[in-house]
């Protein structure tokens, strides 16, 4: 309140120093204007035209100028000749006498002007004017000077005027400050400046030590908040703030929740690499909204550790499922030669040789990437053991992966969508139980093709299989298969198509571009 005072105040001085300064300018105004039509008067009257040019006028002129100077209220009157002589001033001793102020030179060639000078009175404001005879030939000057008031007489002379101004101007001041004051107090919340700024210093800091990435923008879809781990998480170097979102991070989703005015919780992206977990909000005031906000956690490395540990697991089982078909066929061979087979049990033992070395040594030559292979690998032994046979068309290959994609991300997609089919399968009385695999690959597209003779599914299953929880088997940690997925195919840029029918089988087709989209 006090400071707002003091501004009152201070602001009220600078007007009064301004005002004041026209006052000043407005009286010189006025006083030239006054000077100079007393001027004209005295250089028109042919009494003083005729006498300036008599070697005695002045006694004609200087009662004419005194009577003059009194009634328009001037300080002088001076009337010279063309050498200078005064005809008349205001002291009756320099009558006769030359004028040797230089300011008068222009006015003996026929100027006529105001000039503002320093006299032996004080400041002065002149009009000078020629005086011209009936042949319009310059016989004299007449110089009529008034003395220019000082500040402290102006002031008193607009006391009353300024004690209005000043006491209207410092009550309404004070009245619209506390005003304002309230305003502002009730809009900070009733804290003191101080307190909130103790507040946001804390919270600042508070804020850029979270582990989780906090990024907002406004309803323009400016970056209006990012922290310091937002930054890191994906790399982020300049001051972002004020650009649009979709220039600094184009993948982060988070205009989607200002187009779709909802909140998305606990959804996985896939940003510059990274593997994000997000939360984003609207940001409402008053029920408006006024921007969104995301919260990022970085699942980059946790998910690389659960792909390492889901690999181990993979291949425990695999390992345990070759361990029981290689078991099964050993009791074969043994059963045969226990039969006294032999030939039968060494044409097995080459049969199944074949089989398996055929196998390898295709993937081995057709899928470059170790990862892709066992798990084709492994889930062929799978199948086996399940009563389904796995077919991998002798038409596939992988050179390498599509932009954006990396082999944990074929694995995941395979993976699911062939335990997906295996669960399909185990669900039908089929003797015949058949999955389809192939990968083809050329310059434009990669494509994975997953079919299967299983159950297959109604409209409504395929309308929400890609919804985060929804399966139409029962137990915990469902519906999470196909929902990462597609997940994977939108990082890629890809596509996913889906053909089923009940009691027939599935089919799904993903492609992916094999040439990254122009920016």
């Amino acid at each position: 309140m006090l400071l707002s005072v003091g501004i009152v105040l201070f602001s009220l001085l600078i007007g009064g120093i301004i005002i004041v300064g026209s006052i000043i300018r407005l009286t010189e105004a006025e006083l030239g204007q006054r000077l100079m039509t007393t001027a004209r008067t005295v250089a028109e009257i042919p009494l003083i035209q005729k006498s300036i040019q008599e070697p005695d006028g002045w006694r004609t002129i200087a009662p004419t100028a005194r009577r003059i100077r009194i009634v328009n209220d001037v300080t002088y009157v001076v009337v010279m000749d063309m050498n200078r002589v005064r005809y008349s001033d205001p002291l009756d001793e320099r009558i006769g006498t030359v004028f040797l102020g230089k300011d008068a030179e222009e006015a003996f060639a026929e100027h006529t002007y105001i000039r503002k000078v320093r006299g032996e009175l004080g400041t002065a404001l002149r009009a000078y004017v020629p005086i011209m005879n009936t042949d319009h030939q310059q016989v004299g000057v007449v110089m009529v000077g008034h003395l220019l008031p000082s500040i402290p007489q102006i002031l008193y002379d607009q006391r009353e005027n300024i004690a209005i101004t000043f006491f209207l101007s410092l009550l309404f001041g004070i009245w619209g400050s506390y005003r304002l004051a309230r305003h502002m107090k009730r809009q900070m919340l009733n804290l003191e400046p101080e307190e909130l700024a103790r507040m946001l210093v804390e919270r600042t800091a508070t804020f850029h030590a979270m582990r989780e990435g906090v990024i907002a923008i406004d309803t323009q879809e400016r970056i209006t908040i990012v922290n310091d781990k937002a930054k890191q998480i994906f790399n982020i170097e300049d001051d972002v703030l004020g650009r649009p979102i979709r220039e600094v991070i184009p993948d982060t989703a988070l205009p989607e929740v200002l187009e779709k005015q909802q909140n998305f919780y606990d959804h996985e992206l896939h940003v510059g690499g990274a593997l994000i977990w997000s939360n984003r909000f609207l940001i409402r005031t008053d029920g408006k909204v006024v921007g969104a906000l995301a919260i990022f956690q970085d699942r980059t490395e946790v998910a690389r550790m659960a792909e390492e540990l889901t690999g181990v697991k993979a291949f425990v089982d695999a390992l345990r499922v070759q361990n029981h078909e290689y078991m099964n066929k050993l009791h074969t061979i043994a059963g045969l030669l226990q039969l006294n087979q032999k030939e039968k049990a060494l044409q097995y033992l080459f049969e199944i040789s074949e089989q398996q070395e055929e196998l390898t040594a295709f993937l081995s030559a057709k899928i470059t990437d170790e990862s892709v292979s066992g798990l084709l690998l492994g889930k062929v032994s799978r199948g086996k053991e399940l009563g389904i046979r796995l077919v991998i068309d002798r038409r596939s290959n992988l050179e390498r992966f599509p932009p954006y994609m990396d082999h944990h991300n074929f694995v995941l997609i395979l993976g699911n969508l062939i335990e997906n089919a295996f669960d399909a399968l185990e669900q039908t009385d089929k003797h015949d139980k058949e999955v389809y695999v192939s990968i083809e690959q050329d310059d434009d597209i990669c494509s994975i093709l997953v079919e299967d003779n299983g159950i297959g599914m109604d409209n409504e299953t395929r309308r929400r299989m890609l919804e985060r929880g929804f399966s139409t088997k029962e137990g915990k940690n469902r519906g999470l298969g196909l929902y990462l997925v597609q997940q994977l195919v939108a990082k890629g840029r890809g596509e996913l198509s889906c053909q089923s029918q009940p009691g027939e089988g599935t089919s799904f087709l993903i492609t992916f571009p094999m040439k990254e989209a122009e920016a």
